[in-house]
């Protein structure tokens, strides 16, 4: 198995245990991360070696990057060949390693479809070649890839199996001591390194206009374990004190806290539409990638929600639009209108109802069918 950041090493934690349940004696290898390796996968390289995002921002790491993976494709062509690879997402690394794969005979799982319906109508070639099923999230996938000979399931989330239909506020406030009463904006810039370099700050300085605007207002910061050094230091820059509370992972508590979330374009977004939370969606990158990934973009939105949604339920601000001012404005804007943060609650509360499935066992099923055949 193959996890290629954050998001990817929980969506694979997940389905892992599914596997283990059925195949109690099942051994797993590959690239994960904490999650994945406390639920018994051993992993031959920690998934942050991958996690990079954008064109330009890859360069530096990309000879590093395709040298893991060719060593990994030999590994498992020679001594270590698996029953089945499951790619979790990271299709820009796991596509072209499981055409080798494939090609050698090894049976090749893609968990999650790449976002061909917005972004990346190029892959599908490619996934093709690549996959001999593929696990689909979003229930209007599968009929896509049959279009174009491709294998598939639709699985539903994970994660709306795990997350509450009703998130406990007040348990989640407590386990981050955070007051019960008090307005909560969750701050979440992403799990790369590069996320953090360009929206750590924008991020943060949104906060600042925030707490200045709006007196009593407290702001959470999740931040991914290896990371959180790198955001301590850009915190202290502001002198938000007391009321920026940054913890090392946790995630899903700040999500279940708050009121509101300023979060990264990602998968995240998703997450915090299955906690029912009002969000402003922001991305931005080095200027070149911008232009590069704008040409291939297939729909006006970008975050998770908006998609589903074919409409803009949530704000989105992207790169030049993402101004600190901008960020605080369109967030303290939730916090007014009490009624349509109801109306977005009550939207994401449906989208929870139509994604939740029996994920784990629908994706086994699948990876037990194509084992047998």
């Amino acid at each position: 198995m193959v996890v290629g950041e954050a998001s990817g090493d929980l969506l694979g934690s997940l389905l892992l245990q599914g596997l283990r349940r059925r195949w109690p004696g099942l051994q797993a290898n590959g690239i994960g991360g904490p999650n994945l390796e406390r639920v018994g996968m051993h992993a031959w390289w920690s998934c942050e070696r991958l996690s990079v995002r954008g064109y330009v921002e890859v360069l530096p790491r990309l000879r590093e990057i395709l040298r893991i993976r060719r060593q990994l494709g030999d590994r498992l062509l020679g001594s270590a060949r698996p029953d089945v690879f499951i790619g979790v997402d990271a299709p820009d690394f796991n596509l072209d390693l499981e055409v080798r794969l494939r090609q050698q005979g090894i049976p090749t799982v893609h968990f999650v479809c790449p976002s061909i319906w917005a972004w990346r109508a190029g892959k599908v070639a490619k996934l093709a070649r690549a996959a001999d099923h593929v696990l689909c999230l979003f229930p209007f996938e599968p009929e896509l890839l049959s279009r174009h000979g491709i294998a598939s399931t639709y699985v539903g989330h994970p994660l709306a199996s795990v997350i509450p239909m009703e998130p406990d506020r007040v348990g989640a406030r407590g386990r981050l001591g955070l007051p019960p009463e008090a307005e909560v904006v969750a701050i979440l810039p992403g799990s790369r390194v590069s996320e953090i370099e360009y929206l750590g700050e924008r991020f943060l300085r949104a906060a600042d206009l925030m707490r200045r605007r709006r007196s009593g207002l407290r702001f959470v910061l999740p931040a991914v374990p290896a990371l959180k050094p790198q955001i301590d230091a850009l915190a202290a820059r502001f002198g938000l004190g007391g009321a920026l509370t940054v913890v090392a992972g946790q995630s899903h508590d700040a999500l279940a806290a708050c009121d509101v979330t300023l979060i990264a374009s990602g998968t995240a977004t998703l997450e915090a539409a299955l906690f029912k939370r009002p969000m402003v969606i922001a991305y931005n990158m080095h200027w070149l990638s911008w232009q590069m990934m704008r040409r291939k973009r297939l729909q006006p939105w970008v975050g998770l929600p908006n998609i589903l949604a074919q409409a803009f339920v949530v704000p989105e601000l992207l790169q030049d639009e993402a101004t600190p001012a901008a960020l605080a404005q369109a967030t303290l804007a939730w916090l007014d209108e009490p009624a349509r943060m109801a109306s977005v609650q009550a939207r994401f509360a449906r989208l929870h109802r139509d994604l939740t499935r029996d994920t784990v066992q629908l994706a086994t099923d699948a990876i037990e069918k194509l084992l047998a055949s």
